[in-house]
């Protein structure tokens, strides 16, 4: 049977454009009526390139193909960043599916394959049903943004009552307080803003601390894990004195510039830097049903599921004018 579905395109000018996709359902593949889809930074990057944008979305299963048995018609799914996966290699086996051994591309290997569109056809192994108590607005910035933040407290050894630094309050960041208090860790926010605070203490903050690059923070107690959730480029030399012994330093946001590290300031107290990409399948359902369970919802600004609607929720990211997840929204959802 096939399918065929509008889709909003970058292009190599950066515009993004309109098209149309054509799919024919194969095994173990779903049709999925797209409702909503969050925006994410790495948009911004593939909006430069000839391919379907979005990776946060949610929808309805409108068909199954043959050998689907986890979903049915009528469900409310969410799709992630990893559209397929192979379900053989040692990666899937294990759970740790972030990288399938078997493609030879992360995630959205598929140009035709991405949410901001009308439908998408997923591989069943990788749509998640949703939790009747979130709404689907709610959802969407979870497919990512909540996902790489849960992977680093669910599957690093981050306990409760550990003391865990969040740097940024953005798009990930305001997710990974939320997330870090409802998992009992003492949460620490830096900020280069004052006028963050309140915002930061309501949604589960333990301390706030202005921090800006170059200059001492003093008084603060050793951090156990740090998540860097604003700006790609990190400057380790003022990060470093903030950690405790054996401590982590989780890098979630991507830049194309090199960070430089004194390795000596490493090796005397035992930090590491630990890279994590996307949320493998197993974390993206205890995340769900984590946040069904204790009310968790990001902040959200929404915009129709339209290249107007597409184009000014990227242009407000640019401008740091999100407050703090854009969600394009379907008019007839």
């Amino acid at each position: 049977m096939s399918v065929t579905f509008d889709v909003l395109r970058g292009n190599k000018e950066g515009k993004i454009v309109p098209a149309k996709t054509t799919r024919i359902l194969q095994h173990n593949e779903v049709y999925v009526e797209v409702t909503h889809s969050g925006v994410c930074g790495t948009d911004e990057h593939y909006r430069w390139r000839d391919q379907v944008l979005g990776h946060e979305g949610i929808g309805i299963v409108r068909q199954v193909g043959q050998g689907v048995t986890n979903v049915k018609v009528g469900d409310r799914v969410g799709l992630a960043y990893i559209e397929e996966v192979c379900g053989h290699c040692q990666s899937c086996l294990t759970g740790w599916d972030q990288y399938c051994e078997n493609k030879k591309e992360y995630g959205n290997h598929n140009f035709d394959v991405g949410t901001f569109a009308h439908g998408a056809v997923w591989n069943a192994s990788c749509v998640f049903p949703i939790p009747d108590g979130i709404d689907s607005v709610d959802a969407a910035p979870l497919m990512c943004a909540g996902a790489t933040v849960w992977t680093i407290l669910s599957e690093y050894g981050v306990r409760p009552t550990d003391r865990v630094g969040i740097l940024g309050i953005g798009g990930l960041g305001h997710l990974a307080i939320k997330l870090a208090a409802a998992v009992g860790s003492h949460v620490v926010v830096l900020s280069s803003s004052e006028s963050k605070r309140q915002e930061a203490m309501d949604y589960g903050a333990n301390e706030f601390h202005v921090f800006r690059s170059g200059q001492p923070l003093e008084g603060v107690k050793p951090l156990k894990y740090l998540l860097l959730c604003g700006s790609g480029k990190v400057d380790f030399e003022s990060l470093i004195p903030l950690m405790a012994a054996q401590g982590s330093i989780f890098p979630l946001t991507v830049s194309h510039e090199p960070s430089s590290v004194l390795l000596l300031a490493l090796l005397l107290k035992g930090i590491r830097i630990q890279g994590s990409l996307v949320s493998s399948r197993r974390s993206m359902h205890q995340l769900l049903q984590f946040c069904a369970a204790k009310n968790i919802k990001p902040t959200t600004m929404q915009f129709p599921l339209t290249i107007d609607g597409a184009e000014d929720a990227m242009q407000r990211l640019r401008d740091g004018k999100i407050r703090y997840r854009a969600v394009l929204v379907r008019e007839s959802s």
